[in-house]
């Protein structure tokens, strides 16, 4: 009777333990986003460095890419094409600068609009999370998974 005790107890204590582990596996927070004053900085910076084209033209070439191998037609490649929207993306640039306060966006800001030399040396293209976000990006993008249906 004592061991049959002792093993329900047991037993419950680990139902609870993976029901509480189960539980806490889905509440999750949601990616840090800047201060909208950073935002707004951050954005400055964007035109500054050209790097909304740059993602639009880095998903035009996986498209053209995946278009080519896969041999697409013109009607799927331009549903694909017309499905790239930097508003999408925009949420991952803003938390890949969400570590920086305002003075270092400023600073950063200023440093891109004064020198064109610096401009070539674009921060956001050799942050290797942001690249990884645009590939994973533009991989949704050719697998249709912006398309308005």
């Amino acid at each position: 009777m004592k061991n049959l005790k002792k093993h329900s107890f047991l037993t419950v204590c680990f139902c609870l333990f993976i029901s509480f582990k189960s539980i806490s596996q889905t509440n999750y927070t949601s990616a840090r986003m800047p201060s909208q004053q950073n935002k707004i900085i951050i954005d400055k910076i964007v035109e500054a460095t050209h790097y909304k084209n740059y993602v639009v033209d880095f998903c035009l070439s996986k498209i053209n890419e995946t278009s080519a191998k896969e041999g697409w037609n013109e009607q799927k490649a331009m549903e694909i094409t017309q499905s790239i929207n930097y508003k999408n993306f925009r949420d991952a640039i803003y938390n890949s600068f969400v570590v920086f306060d305002e003075v270092e966006l400023e600073t950063l800001l200023k440093a891109y609009e004064k020198d064109t030399a610096y401009q070539t040396k674009n921060v956001m293209t050799n942050n290797k999370i942001l690249i990884n976000n645009l590939n994973i990006f533009a991989n949704d993008i050719v697998l249709g998974k912006y398309v308005s249906k």
